[in-house]
């Protein structure tokens, strides 16, 4: 059994339909990418699974329990946990007010510090800066905080939504580094992401979207080598 598996899934953002049966799965222990135009329902897709919009029909199940109609906050207790597209850090809190808020569905104790230590050790920078508001801080940054706040809810599955987007090149080579050791340290991860190569390289398997519809998936070298999707998103 998958430990994410989506199931015909739709989705409504008033009279607009988002999502139109998506259909997806992530195996324990893997990265796997959507990848596609604005608005082809990606970002929609995590934030279905994590309840932020909750799917109007269709099935969510993760790590053997459906979680369909879960409400957000405890689907992060289950073991989901989503840095969101445009980060959303609070930008009058400080560093490591942020990264204590992401375990605030936990007990206070060793654990904890653990996690913050773990925090600090994949991204120096937030030891460095932990007492700055973090909306002083670049988008790169940011970025470093988002997926820190994430990860502080000790999560099974890590969903990422374009980490990449307005960060300066060198930093982004940073994240996707660091996104990969996170993975080795067995944290499964969903990533949208709208830079394919990086999405790709990264990634095992990979599922394109279009207008809120899976058309194609693959292992993440195959979809790399399909002419359609070197013409749409590689430039190649």
């Amino acid at each position: 059994m998958a430990l994410l598996d989506v199931s015909d899934i739709r989705a409504r953002y008033g009279a607009i339909e988002a999502l139109r049966g998506v259909s997806l799965a992530v195996e324990e222990g893997e990265v796997v990418t959507l990848i596609g135009s604005n608005g082809a329902g990606k970002s929609t897709t995590l934030r279905s699974i994590s309840g932020l919009t909750p799917a109007s029909s269709g099935r969510v199940t993760f790590d053997g329990e459906e979680i369909t109609r879960v409400p957000a906050h405890e689907i992060v207790v289950r073991g989901i946990a989503l840095a969101p597209e445009g980060r959303h850090c609070f930008p009058r809190m400080t560093v490591r007010e942020n990264l204590e808020l992401g375990a605030h569905r936990r007990q206070k104790g060793p654990k904890v510090t653990e996690d913050l230590e773990r925090v600090y050790a994949l991204f120096p920078r937030l030891q460095e800066r932990g007492r700055q508001k973090a909306g002083t801080m670049s988008g790169g940054e940011q970025q470093m905080l988002a997926i820190g706040r994430a990860l502080m809810a000790r999560p099974k599955l890590l969903m990422l939504d374009e980490p990449s987007m307005g960060i300066a090149p060198i930093l982004v080579a940073r994240i996707y580094q660091t996104i990969g050791e996170i993975n080795r340290s067995g944290v499964t991860i969903l990533l949208v992401e709208q830079n394919a190569n990086y999405a790709l390289d990264i990634s095992s398997r990979g599922y394109v979207l279009e207008t809120g519809r899976v058309v194609l998936r693959g292992e993440s070298s195959q979809l790399r080598d399909d002419p359609e999707v070197q013409r749409a998103y590689l430039g190649t």
